[in-house]
């Protein structure tokens, strides 16, 4: 079987043009949206023409650390949601407790036309993952699911349907156990995967 790592940090910007099997996404995170206010739809677009860019991201609101003011992280956002839209790559979105923010923006921002969710290191309530599969949106699960504690992430997994599942590390972050409180590292991918089997009983 053939495991992916939808999702990590690799600190190296030239790894996707030296391995074959390395792809990326091209974005402002929400951290960065008060550094980067300039950005365009046009400047995304023309970024996502490298034959390597499989996607736009990540990109949301994250209301927990709050590094961007919030109005420029919505602006942000939906600039990265016209680009997903126009270019038809998946929106790679990062909401960090900022569920009822994020699911108004995708269910608006869907009504001027489609583009393709994907609920990144989901770790929110199960009401985000519901409004996100109603719009057609993919769901992607990171080692939080193998914590002692996160027995409400699993809950959301469980009723997550299996075609609209993904597994990521967000490496170098929240490595699973038995590796948390490490380095995370795309290769430990296969513990998610390994709990999610077990959550999904497969």
């Amino acid at each position: 079987m053939n495991v992916i790592d939808s999702h990590c940090h690799l600190d190296y910007p030239g790894l996707a043009e030296d391995r074959d099997n390395v792809f990326c996404t091209i974005g402002t995170h929400p951290h960065n949206a008060a550094e980067e206010p300039d950005v365009t739809v046009a400047e995304l677009v023309d970024l996502a023409k490298h034959p390597k860019v499989v996607g736009i991201g990540e990109a949301g609101l994250d209301y927990h650390y709050e590094h961007s003011p919030r109005h420029m992280q919505a602006r942000s956002f939906r600039i990265h949601i016209a680009a997903a839209r126009e270019t038809g790559l998946p929106l790679v979105i990062h909401s960090r407790s900022a569920e009822a923010d994020t699911a108004a923006i995708l269910e608006e921002e869907m009504g001027k036309g489609a583009f393709r969710p994907l609920l990144h290191c989901f770790s929110s309530k199960m009401e985000l993952a519901e409004r996100g599969l109603k719009l057609g949106a993919y769901v992607s699960f990171s080692g939080v699911l193998t914590y002692k504690n996160a027995e409400d992430i699993r809950s959301t997994a469980r009723a997550v349907p299996m075609e609209r599942l993904l597994v990521e590390t967000d490496a170098p972050y929240l490595a699973p156990v038995p590796f948390r409180g490490k380095t995370n590292e795309p290769s430990y991918v296969v513990k998610t995967l390994e709990k999610l089997a077990e959550v999904k009983e497969v």
